[in-house]
């Protein structure tokens, strides 16, 4: 299998790092180049915690870091705003970008897709890189079909900025492909306290949970007469998002084209 060469923007988060662990310990990787809002212009391996890296170069500047490094793949593990003009900015410089950042709007994802069919170029956004995730989310779909009562608790660490999750998203719009928007509950019912009953997604209710010593976590609940199905991941460390990153920078150098969500490359 050829080479392919990786930059990482993001090397110091708690995904960068195991990113950075991933692409360094896979024989057909090699991590050409970082990109972070700090020490520019250094090596990654002038970086605490980095020392056993080889010559990476670091960048604060996506666009003289693909100026001046040739790369086949960007892997984006920042923020939304950030990671948005990443992958803009990589496919304009024909790398293609991973970006395992969620919050992104409907504009967002249609413009990216834009570009990918104008440069004729991959690009993978996965809000969720655990494999098993994404099997939850394709287990949810195939249950919605049968029992269309279904709400989704989403549950976090508290440093996580967006809510609901990106995952919940997908997961509640991968539901609503199934099956007709109804509305959940006594059709008089009434919060007592604004947003006791989550957010609404086609009549679905999403509840986000924030709490030190969370991870990544979800659990799709389903209910109809006289029975529940619960459809539950966990994410116990950063290291079970890894297997997603790399089959998504393997799959994303053989497509040509825009793919939101791991599980629509997996079989």
């Amino acid at each position: 299998m050829d080479t392919i060469k990786i930059i990482i923007a993001g090397p110091r988060g708690r995904m960068g790092s195991e990113a950075v662990k991933l692409v360094t310990n896979t024989e057909h990787f090699e991590l050409v180049a970082a990109v972070d809002h700090k020490h520019d212009g250094l090596m990654l391996s002038d970086v605490e915690g980095f020392q056993s890296i080889g010559n990476v170069p670091i960048y604060s500047n996506i666009e003289k870091c693909l100026q001046n490094i040739e790369a086949d793949v960007l892997i984006d593990l920042t923020t939304p705003e950030v990671g948005m003009y990443h992958a803009r900015t990589a496919l304009e410089h024909n790398v293609r970008p991973v970006v395992g950042t969620t919050g992104f709007t409907k504009q967002d994802l249609e413009e990216l897709e834009r570009l990918c069919f104008e440069k004729e170029l991959g690009c993978i956004i996965a809000p969720n890189f655990a494999i098993g995730a994404v099997l939850m989310m394709k287990f949810s779909q195939m249950a919605a079909k049968y029992m269309d009562d279904v709400e989704i608790i989403e549950l976090h660490h508290d440093q996580k900025l967006d809510a609901p999750s990106g995952t919940a998203v997908k997961t509640a719009e991968m539901i609503s492909a199934v099956r007709e928007a109804k509305q959940q509950g006594h059709p008089n019912e009434k919060e007592t306290i604004q947003g006791a009953r989550g957010a609404e997604f086609d009549g679905m209710h999403i509840h986000s949970v924030r709490l030190p010593g969370l991870i990544a976590h979800q659990q799709v609940l389903f209910g109809s007469d006289g029975q529940t199905l619960t459809i539950r991941h966990d994410s116990y460390n950063r290291g079970s998002f890894m297997s997603g990153v790399k089959v998504a920078v393997e799959t994303v150098m053989k497509n040509n084209t825009f793919v939101y969500g791991l599980e629509n490359i997996l079989g």
